[in-house]
């Protein structure tokens, strides 16, 4: 697939280089990322390339359909409604697995989010990696003929809008223990806005505040949202001052909305070559005899929480709430990237933003997840290299 780039690569590739790149990283704040970052990058060839887009555009085309939010009422009624102007969603990422099929390679969905990942981060990573490779500084991780300077321009014009930085905040829980700290610590450099924790906000009227560090009150105009709701509503622990489901007047990018409705809850909907036969457990008359070839996972969850790989009639009967699970047809993740000491899978995800009064969502940049065992994830690639996390770099 990657032919003479690999190939190049692979000549250049040391120990030492890799650890200058993570360096590179870490030096920026101190800080060094709790995941494990992969020695590679993906050389995803234009044939591919063409295929993830034409992916990208049916899964937005079915966003985009008359009925969409009518179907997708339902994940809020099971979850959380949030108030307010909901917008366009800001973010989307959409997973795809460069997979084998009838002997062809082919992006096969995996999962779509409605919400923001590593947007800074990986435009920070890509930088890391060019300045270790001059080689391929010709590549690009950008879409739509972006640069890192004008990528960074619409992110800001996003996130920022015409507001002051000081008065728009990145809001997560307990910011500084999350696994995607460093995205918010170069969010926060690159765009001037606080890092705030949901304990840290609180309600004055209809309005939102934090207080700051010389202990005056900001009001909050925009919420870049961070927020995982799964986790949220586990946290009982957290001292709450504001109330998600009250009307503030805020402006949210990234209406959390967006975070239930495009969500593994639309993959039933979606037919095409691109994506997997997919049901409600709810909808399943008779269970299938083959549940090998099948994964079982529930609908609101991050980060592969709760997924069953090796499915028993067993596993189906014990879920409780069957209209929150999906059974979804496995597909076989293709060994395409050459390492030194074998093949290594791979897993796409687009990353687009989506700016209020735009007809369709833009692709920007994207990320990969390199892995060796039988998923995407670090618990099936413990101790193991040339996996975790990168980006894909093609032609201009």
């Amino acid at each position: 697939m990657e032919t003479h780039l690999r190939a190049q690569f692979n000549a250049q590739f040391s120990t030492l280089k890799y650890e200058a790149v993570l360096e590179s990283i870490s030096n920026d704040f101190g800080y060094t990322p709790t995941f494990r970052l992969g020695e590679t990058p993906f050389f995803i060839p234009e044939h591919l390339k063409d295929a993830l887009i034409d992916g990208f555009n049916q899964v937005v085309d079915a966003i985009l359909a008359p009925n969409f939010k009518e179907k997708t009422e339902r994940a809020l009624d099971l979850n959380i409604r949030v108030p307010g102007f909901e917008g366009k969603p800001h973010f989307l990422a959409v997973d795809f697995g460069i997979c084998e099929e009838a002997g062809h390679i082919v992006p096969k969905l995996i999962e779509v989010q409605g919400f923001p990942s590593l947007f800074n981060f990986q435009s920070h990573l890509a930088a890391a990696f060019k300045k270790t490779y001059p080689d391929f500084g010709h590549l690009t991780p950008y879409f739509n003929g972006l640069t890192p300077e004008t990528y960074m321009d619409e992110m800001r014009h996003l996130i920022l809008g015409d507001s002051k930085p000081e008065q728009v905040i990145l809001l997560e829980i307990e910011p500084h223990l999350q696994n995607t700290r460093i995205d918010f610590l170069y969010a926060e450099r690159d765009f001037g806005i606080k890092i705030v924790c949901v304990t840290e906000v609180y309600e004055k009227e209809n309005q939102l505040f934090y207080t700051s560090e010389t202990g005056e009150p900001i009001r909050i105009e925009r919420i870049y949202n961070r927020v995982i709701f799964d986790e949220l509503n586990t946290r009982k622990d957290l001292n709450l001052r504001f109330d998600f489901t009250k009307n503030y007047d805020v402006y949210w990018v990234g209406h959390p909305n967006w975070f239930f409705r495009i969500s593994k809850f639309i993959l039933p909907f979606l037919k095409g070559p691109y994506f997997i036969d997919t049901q409600l457990v709810s909808d399943i008359k008779e269970w299938p005899t083959d549940l090998e070839n099948y994964v079982l996972k529930p609908l609101f969850s991050f980060s592969g929480s709760g997924v069953i790989f090796h499915v028993t009639k067993a596993d189906l009967e014990a879920v409780q709430d069957k209209d929150l699970y999906i059974l979804q047809k496995k597909v076989h993740y293709a060994p395409i990237i050459q390492a030194p000491d074998g093949g290594v899978k791979a897993e796409v995800r687009l990353l687009a933003i989506w700016s209020e009064g735009a007809e369709r969502p833009r692709l920007v940049t994207n990320l990969v997840r390199l892995s060796r065992g039988e998923m995407i994830g670090v618990k099936f690639n413990k101790d193991k290299t040339w996996v975790g996390g990168t980006f894909g770099l093609f032609e201009q």
